[in-house]
Parts: structure tokens; sequence; C-alpha cells
């Protein structure tokens, strides 16, 4: 009798949910099981994004990934007993209504929240987490202003995506590998742009280099070409560009129409749709700093992959951020777990996400005390791997990236 491949594929994807059900289980030691039949009131988590508008391209995939990880956690019985109950906010991608939104969710009473991928939305709201001593936990936002505040010890401000003050420097030193160092930088005006702009100047300056070009402009642009030809002018031999939406398109875009063959690189926006599937094929070959990558190279990605698709009929349009905010959900449950009394003051909460006593094996990485005190960002440098953009979706620029991908990285 004939076996499909897809029958392989399901056996292979049950298997592997029910090792990490098993190994989950096995960390808390699981005393809610026998609770779990007694019906008790919800977990309450607050979830906030952009999920209509310019940026829910990866504020959707972020919110599925907290969705799954959710699900996953009720279906062994949630938090001794009591089920997770996710409260979601759409900010839409605006500083005003995230900063409303964010009051709302305070008054909601969550015990933490999940959020943010516009980093000029997330700075306007983070006062709100701030005052009401409400954790926060970043998946997607990558603003390095962020979460460098005055006193991190009193910081509720917790991270698990790349900031770009690592992301820019990884790429420059690529760069600088292959001998492109005449830098034409295209930053948008929002706070995300303005803030990428100042960690691209500081990495080309820790080389000795300037940039050959600057380029500001507002989100919405539709042509480009002037700033682009006056950067070919001053020899720019790649274009660095810092921005999250079509405007990225825009860029690649301009660059074929005037005939310019210079690469594109940039932070993780270049692996969103508005990008590959706006530029199409002058997206081909656009490089970016990356944490996850959608191929199934070890158990716990292919876990991850197969579930997702599973759930939501197809792979994240958005990997990185899907991935993230799975991430992001478990190691809060890590912390809750640590909290045996059930009370979750905010300061409780805090103190446990920053001593969680347990390793996560996660997808992105392995997080060993990914916070502390002091430390509010959980992804470190050799996290990062160079994606590439080829035949319409990202892939690993290098064999070595894929084949050292094999290995969970472990944050340090």
């Amino acid at each position: 009798m004939e076996i499909s491949v897809r029958e392989v594929n399901m056996k292979k994807y049950r298997w592997v949910r029910a090792w990490l059900t098993a190994m989950w289980l096995l960390w808390i030691g699981w005393p809610m099981l026998g609770a779990a039949a007694q019906p008790a009131a919800p977990l309450k988590i607050g979830v906030i994004g952009p999920f209509s508008g310019p940026s829910s391209d990866f504020g959707v995939p972020m919110l599925q990934g907290v969705q799954l990880a959710v699900e996953e956690i009720n279906a062994v019985g949630g938090y001794l007993g009591r089920p997770i109950e996710l409260v979601v906010k759409d900010d839409e991608g605006n500083n005003d209504v995230g900063y409303e939104r964010s009051k709302e969710l305070v008054n909601a009473g969550v015990i933490a929240t999940i959020g943010f991928c516009n980093t000029g939305v997330a700075m306007r709201s983070r006062e709100v987490f701030q005052q009401a001593r409400l954790p926060l936990i970043v998946p997607c936002s990558t603003g390095t202003p962020l979460t460098a505040v005055a006193s991190p010890a009193e910081s509720y401000l917790f991270r698990i995506s790349p900031r770009d003050a690592i992301q820019a420097p990884f790429v420059v030193e690529y760069l600088v590998r292959r001998d492109w160092t005449r830098v034409a930088i295209f930053a948008d005006t929002t706070g995300y742009g303005e803030a990428g702009l100042k960690d691209v100047e500081a990495a080309l300056s820790a080389r000795g280099l300037r940039p050959a070009y600057v380029a500001r402009f507002p989100l919405g642009v539709k042509d480009l070409r002037e700033e682009l030809s006056k950067a070919r002018a001053a020899g720019a031999d790649v274009i660095f560009s810092y921005t999250v939406g079509p405007e990225n398109a825009v860029i690649a875009l301009g660059r074929r129409e005037l005939g310019w063959n210079v690469s594109q690189v940039g932070g993780w926006p270049l692996s969103f749709p508005f990008f590959i599937e706006g530029a199409k094929a002058a997206a081909e070959g656009a490089l970016m700093a990356q944490t996850f990558i959608a191929e199934p190279s070890n158990v716990r990605r292919t876990a991850f992959l197969a579930a997702y698709s599973r759930k939501f009929n197809g792979p994240p349009r958005v990997p990185m951020a899907a991935a993230q905010a799975y991430d992001a959900t478990y190691l809060l449950m890590y912390a809750l777990f640590s909290i045996r009394d059930g009370q979750f003051p905010g300061p409780v909460v805090k103190r446990a996400l920053e001593n969680i006593p347990r390793v996560y094996f996660g997808v992105v990485g392995t997080f060993d005390r990914p916070w502390t005190e002091t430390e509010k960002d959980a992804i470190t440098p050799n996290m990062l791997i160079l994606g590439k953009v080829v035949n319409g979706r990202v892939t690993f620029a290098y064999p070595e990236d894929a084949k050292r991908n094999l290995i969970v990285q472990r944050n340090r």
C-alpha cells in the first residue's frame, strides 16, 4: 500500500507535537491536570498590534503566533487549570490609536501584554505600561530606543526581536566583506526610520565610513527616482533601506527603472510581502537580517511550521513575526509558572520575567534567562542570519547560514 508524502508529513507532525507537549508537561511538573476539570476564571493576556492597515502584513502573523501558542498551552491545561484568554486590540499602525488601545488593555485587567510592530506606535504607548507597572513583551518592533530607558531596573518593557542596533552592524559587516563601502541610506521619517538611520550611521562610523548619500521620505511616497539618481551620482554602490511598508518596493522599482544595478539591503522589513510582492522581480537578491527563516531545519522549527500551516491554512507571511510572537508567549508562560500563588500584580510578573528559572528551547532560539533586571533585549547578535530573496521567497543567503541554522542558537 502506498503512503503519500502528505501522510508521512502528518505522521511526523503528530510525533513532533506529542514530543513537545511531553517536554512542556515535564518542565512544569503539571500539577494542574487534575484541576483542569474544575471551571476556573481565565487568565487575561493582552495582544496589541497593527491588525489592519499598512502594517498588517506583519501584525497579523504576530497575532497568529500568539494564538497558536495559547491554543497549545490551553490544550494541556492552561495555567493551573485556568485557560489563557487573549484580549486583542488593533492599533492600526497609528500612534494615537495605539496609545488609547493600550489604556484599554490596562483597564481590561490583563496581567501582561504582548505587542507592537511599529516603533513609533510602541514609543508613544510605552509610558502607559510603565505607569501602570504592567509588563509589555515586544515581539516585532526593532527600534533601538524602545528599550533604551534611563533606569532598566525599573523598566516593564521586554523585547524578543532584534533591535536595530544589532541588525545594522550585522548587515554593515557583510557590506564591508563585499567591499560595498559607499552606502546610500534611504530612511523614512517615522520613528523607525529615524532610529534606523542613526544605527546605520553608527555602524558605518565604527568601520571608519560615512554614508555616500542619505535620503529621507514620508510614508506613502510613490516615486523616489530623483533621490535614487542623486545617490547614484554620489557614487553609492549599495542601498541600505529603512522603512516598513510599500516604500521599500518603491525604492526597488525606481532603481530598476533607472537601470541602476546595485543591491538593496536592510533590516527585516525586506522580508515582508509589501516588499517582495510589491517589487516582484526588482526584489530578487535583496539581503536582510533575520532571526528565523521558514525552512524546517530542525525538530522545533518543523513542528512550529507544521502547526502554523495546519491552523492558518498556510505558512506565515512574515515568518519572523510569527515565530518571535510564538516564543514570546511561551516565555511569558514560563515566567508565570514560577508564580505559584495565582496572583499576578505587575511587579511580580516583571520579576518573574527577569528570573525565568529554566531554559526555554524555542523556535527562534534557545533562551537561558533572556531578560534580567538590566537587560531587556532577548535577541543577541549571534542569533542573526542573513536572508536573501530568491524566486519570491526568503531563504538563506549562504550555505554556511543554512548549516549553522541546523543548531538553534542560544542567547548570550
